[in-house]
């Protein structure tokens, strides 16, 4: 709910605090109207998209290491923080180099759920943040995937758009454009224990499937089936604007901003929708230049965010999860003289062994290794159960194996002390250990760590399916019905060491020099029935 009394402009939503180095910072923050937003002696002007309004303060000039108390004021008046929080005031840690990093990740949040679905770990970690130690908070948290459901709204959601229109027509309660985006977010971050959480721990965000609709870009054939419908211009339109202003415009360094030729146009006078509408068609249609992933530098900490769903290419025969010019900007981020080289991505790499080979398989069929009928069936059955994660995607999986070897032997640079893939999307968490079998000089130690949901819960049916999917006949079974489609064996091998875990969790890689530890917790419920995070794993990675 917004806050105000009255008269002043009304903060709607956050601060969300986003960039951090460690001489400057971003501040995010949604207004009732066009105001001036000032915090910590920096002022910036709200922006205008189709009525709504935004601001993100540049702050530059900050000192390493140090940490800064700070309110929110518009046009004067403090409106952040609420004078009835039950939490601490809101502050803004820059990065110390010499300080050890801990970062913190997940994937899959639905802010609400029926009960069934479990504690929040947003607001789990929230709670037991008040009272921990701040040298002891996320130095950074990376949501990676599903930080909406525009296909799964919630409660207040649904109430907003009965309010506008007929849900008796497609789309139904899912989001049908800008507006209803607007509203899925503030109900998504609005929590009083979640909006705490954001304006003290700094966030990196990329999009999966359902902050779009369910198996977005899945293939060329969903593309033009979803292409046709009528309402879905509108949504793909108001996913991309949204998804750049609550989400994308966060990652981006000062640095980053003041080259942005689209955050150059929206902060020009007047409503910058036209803008936004314009560059949001560009990319849904793959435009060149328009590029998601992003990268992030803490000290010997290097973090790629690949974007593994807006920027595919779906074409049978030459699917990729990149085009090529994208991947080679992630090989060339990713090389270079790192302590450790964390590889983000919302679609796991390293699934259980049957499944990868299942959806290696159904890759093949649809592309007409078994001929045209079969071809259709196995699109019919890669949409069913979700078969769309690198995996299906050969020639991506394969460069990425590559990029993998060539980091962990020093063919781009120092070989890192780790090399971690983290994920999420599949709603079960776990750790695997990677191998380069039959490859000399191997000196990283390599992880995949999955880490989801945040906020969901996967049905049984799946749970089944997973089960008998990563069991030894299941994997013997997708191994031999692959090869009769012609794919070949990966070259690396990887296994579960810990996991899986089924609970809604946070997960937490901690780097200091060469060493790396990574953490698992999921949500219980504390004494007084709040709930808290209790770690299930702790493991060195280095």
């Amino acid at each position: 709910m917004p806050d105000g009394d009255g008269g002043a402009p009304l903060l709607m939503l956050g601060p969300l605090l986003r960039y951090v180095g460690e001489t400057d910072a971003t501040i995010w923050a949604e207004t009732d109207r066009a105001c001036q937003v000032e915090i910590l002696g920096r002022q910036a002007r709200t922006f205008e998209v189709a009525g709504h309004h935004y601001a993100l303060v540049v702050l530059s000039g900050l000192q390493p290491g140090t940490e800064y108390e700070y309110q929110v004021a518009l046009d004067g008046a403090i409106r952040w923080p609420q004078p009835d929080s039950l939490f601490p005031p809101s502050v803004l840690r820059t990065l110390d180099p010499g300080r050890p990093l801990r970062l913190v990740y997940g994937s899959c949040r639905i802010a609400e759920v029926p009960v069934e679905h479990g504690a929040d770990a947003l607001e789990a970690c929230a709670l037991d943040l008040r009272s921990t130690p701040h040298d002891r908070w996320p130095d950074v948290m990376f949501f990676i995937g599903d930080q909406v459901y525009a296909d799964e709204t919630g409660p207040a959601t649904r109430e907003f758009i009965s309010q506008r229109r007929d849900p008796s027509n497609a789309p139904g309660y899912e989001v049908a454009g800008f507006s209803e985006y607007c509203f899925l977010y503030r109900e998504a971050w609005s929590e009083p224990a979640v909006r705490w959480l954001l304006s003290v721990v700094p966030t990196a965000m990329i999009f999966d499937d359902h902050d779009v609709h369910d198996d977005w870009n899945t293939s060329a054939s969903w593309r033009r089936d979803f292409q046709a419908k009528p309402w879905w211009r509108d949504r793909i339109t108001g996913a991309y604007m949204s998804y750049w202003i609550y989400q994308h415009l966060g990652n981006l360094s000062p640095g980053e901003l003041g080259k942005s030729e689209v955050w150059r146009q929206v902060q020009e006078p007047g409503d910058a929708a036209a803008v936004l509408r314009d560059f949001a068609l560009r990319a849904d249609e793959g435009a060149e230049g328009i590029q998601w992933s992003f990268r992030r530098t803490f000290g010997g900490v290097r973090v790629v965010v690949i974007d593994s769903r807006g920027g595919r290419v779906l074409d049978e025969g030459n699917r990729r999860m990149t085009n090529e010019a994208e991947w080679q900007w992630v090989t060339e981020s990713a090389s270079g003289d790192w302590d450790h080289v964390v590889l983000a991505t919302s679609l796991p790499l390293l699934l259980p062994g049957g499944i990868h080979m299942l959806e290696a398989w159904n890759e093949a069929v649809c592309g007409g290794a078994w001929g045209k009928r079969l071809a259709g069936a196995g699109e019919r059955m890669r949409r069913a159960v979700d078969l769309e994660h690198w995996a299906a995607f050969g020639k991506s999986f394969a460069a990425f194996e590559q990029l993998l070897t060539g980091l962990a032997t020093g063919a781009h640079g120092k070989p890192p002390a780790s090399v971690t893939v983290i994920s999420g999307d599949i709603h079960h968490s776990y750790l695997a250990a990677v191998d380069f079998p039959g490859v000399t000089g191997v000196r990283s130690a390599v992880y995949q760590a999955v880490c989801s949901p945040i906020h969901n819960v996967l049905p049984d049916s799946f749970r089944h399916g997973q089960r008998l999917a990563t069991s030894r006949a299941g994997t013997a079974a997708g191994t031999a019905v692959a090869r009769l489609a012609g794919v070949h064996k990966p070259r690396i091998r990887w296994r579960i060491t810990r996991g899986t875990w089924f609970d809604n969790m946070l997960s937490a890689l901690e780097f200091s020099g060469r060493t790396a530890r990574i953490s698992f917790e999921r949500t219980v419920p504390g004494a007084a029935g709040d709930p808290h995070l209790e770690p299930v794993c702790e493991t060195e990675l280095s």
